[in-house]
């Protein structure tokens, strides 16, 4: 059975003026266009293409990578816009179409939202929604403290940035726990710190260990990490330098390098810090 959405392997079953058709057990008519046939093929190989309806509303197949699929989430651009809904690209030919109903607010041409990929029941036809929160499950967590999982930054709140845990579940990672410059769209690792009766998540971006650390040690930290162990800053830097790269004060950067030597998590030498090795 094909799966509209996703990634099915078929059989070259023949080939004509206009493409490949493939099947399976179920299906002998499914085109792959000319532009996406492959140099090298021979009847009978199997090919992996993802599946979905061209512009007239046909099964169609293709070699190409689209950006989302079926019963994920991605943050995508709007293309267009017209009296139906907005049309995402998605990377394939035809866009992806959101009606209205799916958008909390009308999504404007060139802007880019988290939306998430059904195929609608009523029309059978592959659809996004802008209302990803609808789309999530925290009734049946099996998930525990400490455990890393994989976010999607969602959107921004009063409370801290909402996230999309592991692509199934609604997560929260709190204001003062952001020590990284964030983004709606953003894909990264994170932490479960918590698992609230309610079985709301409290998601972390750092090992547990580490967010016992102080916010301007943290960040140092951090930065760190992200620049492969090393920055060529230390206690003789001048605060503007400091100030530019980390966005504090001298006198805050010489207490939290401070912290981190304490912690033997760092080596400071003249040319700047580095993480010692763990």
């Amino acid at each position: 059975m094909i799966e509209l959405g996703n990634y099915n392997t078929l059989k070259i079953l023949r080939s004509t003026r206009v493409g490949l058709f493939l099947g399976d057990a179920d299906v002998d008519d499914l085109l792959l266009p000319n532009k996406y046939v492959p140099e090298h093929f021979e009847i009978g190989q199997e090919l992996r293409v993802f599946c979905y309806l061209d512009q007239e509303e046909r099964p169609v197949a293709t070699t190409g990578t689209p950006n989302i699929t079926r019963n994920s989430f991605a943050f995508l651009e709007v293309a267009e816009v017209n009296d139906y809904g907005a049309f995402l690209d998605w990377g394939l030919d035809k866009h992806l179409f959101v009606p209205f109903r799916e958008q909390p607010d009308r999504m404007e041409s060139g802007k880019r939202y988290v939306v998430y990929c059904f195929l609608d029941p009523k029309s059978q036809r592959l659809v996004a929604s802008g209302r990803w929160w609808k789309f999530l499950d925290n009734t049946s967590l099996e998930l525990r403290a400490g455990e890393k999982v994989e976010l999607i930054v969602a959107r921004r709140s009063d409370l801290g940035w909402d996230v999309i845990v592991n692509n199934k579940h609604r997560g929260l990672v709190f204001h003062n726990q952001v020590h990284r410059k964030l983004q709606t769209g953003d894909r990264l690792p994170g932490y479960i710190r918590q698992i609230r009766e309610d079985q709301k998540l409290d998601v972390v971006l750092e090992p547990l260990g580490r967010e016992k650390l102080e916010p301007a040690a943290l960040k140092v930290f951090t930065l760190l990490g992200e620049r492969g162990g090393v920055l060529h800053l230390h206690d003789k830097s001048d605060p503007q330098e400091i100030r530019q790269q980390l966005d504090m004060s001298k006198k805050t950067f010489k207490k939290a390098i401070g912290t981190l030597y304490k912690q033997k998590k760092i080596e400071i030498r003249t040319d700047g810090i580095y993480l010692v090795a763990q």
